[in-house]
């Protein structure tokens, strides 16, 4: 890191991780970095002039590599034709984005895991049942199975009535 450009460790991780990459690509940036930190991130690296926008996406620049004390890496045909810059041209994003794409998983023994193993069972589960198990309140249970089970794992969850008028989840 040179002793202009002081850098959060946010930044300091997305560079190195960056330029771990073959492209220098910044995306995907850490899952925990979202909305206005994630804009003041790429504004600030922006402003330094380590990452430029180049057709939408963010890669380093020579700088953003000298940050994390690195250096672009050249291809083998590069190098044999005298070309500095080659590896730009090339787009592997796409081999990269299968090889870090890993299915959600849901941890054993969490208050996430009882409650999608309550809505498995046959008959579904209610929310008292699931704030029985979980101690959460109910406007929490419902806001998990609205959010982590439904949007981020991807779960299709049935919502029914049972003979006493109470709602019933089951993931199916």
């Amino acid at each position: 890191m040179t002793a202009q450009a002081k850098l959060t460790d946010t930044q300091t991780a997305i560079l190195q991780a960056a330029a771990g990459r073959p492209d220098g690509n910044i995306e995907p940036l850490p899952t925990t970095l979202r909305g206005g930190a994630r804009t003041k991130v790429i504004e600030g690296l922006l402003a330094r002039g380590l990452i430029v926008d180049a057709d939408g996406r963010h890669l380093l620049t020579d700088a953003g590599y000298a940050a994390v004390g690195k250096r672009r890496p050249v291809s083998k045909g590069a190098r044999n034709a005298g070309i500095s810059d080659a590896l730009t041209k090339r787009d592997p994003t796409g081999d990269l984005q299968k090889l870090e794409t890993t299915p959600p998983t849901i941890r054993p023994d969490t208050k996430l895991a009882a409650i999608i193993e309550a809505m498995r069972h046959p008959g579904g589960a209610t929310i008292t049942q699931m704030m029985a198990g979980t101690g959460w309140q109910a406007h929490t249970v419902r806001g998990v199975i609205s959010g982590m089970v439904r949007k981020r794992l991807g779960l299709n969850v049935a919502l029914v009535r049972n003979d006493s008028g109470e709602r019933v989840y089951r993931v199916i």
